[in-house]
């Protein structure tokens, strides 16, 4: 039966692991990746990305993905919690645009974790 390593043994053949990501930056990249982990959220942001003029009432939100109001207001907080929506009140309407800083979140998201 073969010998477990000894404590020599395990550091001849383990390279140190690097710091890895703090706390925070952790925390931070996993709301971004949080966010984009359901589909039907990944399906509303494509779907006001790609809105004329740029931005998309939550109205006409519902009936793409078929949720209810609610179900899709929930959606977009999170996707609006996360910085890659801009919520704006009109009356009784929100209206929902992909926010200026989204693309750079997410690519930055990545690198954190995936440095080249």
């Amino acid at each position: 039966m073969p010998l477990a390593p000894t404590p020599a043994d395990a550091a001849g053949c383990c390279s140190p692991a690097g710091p890895g990501l703090d706390a925070d930056t952790a925390t931070g990249v996993a709301r971004t990746f949080k966010a984009l982990a359901d589909p039907n959220r990944v399906r509303l942001l494509s779907i006001v990305a790609r809105a004329e003029g740029g931005e998309a009432c939550i109205c006409d939100l519902t009936d793409p993905v078929g949720l209810s109001q609610p179900t899709v207001s929930h959606h977009m907080r999170l996707l609006a919690e996360a910085g890659l929506v801009t919520r704006e009140q009109r009356g009784r309407w929100a209206y929902f645009a992909v926010a200026p800083q989204a693309r750079q979140l997410v690519e930055s998201s990545v690198a954190a974790v995936l440095p080249a």
